[in-house]
């Protein structure tokens, strides 16, 4: 169940946001001023979502380092366009 709180709760009841995000695994999405404001992830579950990015990123700097070749931004997003169709 999603669970969206304001973000005064993240002071007042600390205890029961920690126990959402780490004991049930699931964000907890705060608000202010009923508008969205932040959302409290474990550090597993950050760590799940940008793990994979940070490995792509250390591949392409070895790749960077290992060749000349540099491609415009034109060029790297027409090529992801016409993957992507």
């Amino acid at each position: 169940m999603i669970q969206i709180r304001p973000v005064s709760d993240l002071r007042n009841k600390f205890p029961e946001i920690e126990k959402i995000i780490t004991k049930e695994g699931q964000p907890v999405f705060l608000t202010k001023n009923g508008y969205g404001s932040m959302v409290v992830l474990s550090l597993e579950k950050y760590s799940e979502l940008v793990d994979d990015i940070e490995i792509k990123l250390d591949e392409a700097d070895i790749e960077a380092e290992l060749t000349d070749e540099r491609h415009s931004h034109e060029k790297v997003f027409s090529r992801v366009r016409a993957r992507v169709k």
